[in-house]
């Protein structure tokens, strides 16, 4: 699959990058049913459920069914920059952060678009303030997917 070079690094023959959609530890998504064109999101193997950044989050009931209403800041080191979104929740489950603590979260159902490709994930929401990234796509969300730990944007950058 990968062989090393002659300075050490491994390098991906493309044959077996077909296997696969290839990606790397960070990329930048979409998640076109809440409206969110672009967001910078970190890949992460080592997380079951994926989460995004969400803040002044509300859940009211609407003809029986839990709506979830929440604001989005999708740029890093951006908070003038809003996205605001609804979506059903589909879930709520206690989930143990990268701190070990645990916090019992809303989960809803969306599309995420990445490498010229859409299907629907889970997403938790939760305040990442604290965090680098508005986004951790986790492992369930990986169909056919692999990751070079060593690459980064390898599905492209959004323009301008």
């Amino acid at each position: 699959m990968t062989s090393n070079g002659a300075n050490g690094d491994n390098l991906i023959n493309p044959a077996d990058a077909a296997e696969g959609t290839l990606i790397g530890w960070r990329e930048w998504v979409s998640l076109p049913g809440l409206g969110i064109e672009y967001i910078k999101a970190k890949i992460d193997t080592g997380a079951r459920t994926s989460a995004l950044h969400t803040f002044e989050l509300d859940v009211a009931h609407e003809a029986g069914v839990k709506i979830a209403r929440f604001g989005v800041h999708p740029y890093q080191r951006d908070t003038e920059t809003v996205t605001w979104c609804d979506a059903p929740v589909v879930d709520e489950r206690s989930v143990r952060d990268s701190g070990g603590h645990r916090e019992w979260r809303f989960v809803i159902e969306t599309p995420v678009r990445m490498a010229n490709r859409e299907w629907p994930i889970e997403i938790t929401l939760t305040a990442r303030d604290t965090m680098l990234f508005r986004m951790l796509v986790g492992r369930t969300a990986m169909r056919s997917i692999r990751v070079d730990p060593l690459a980064s944007f390898l599905t492209g950058r959004p323009p301008e």
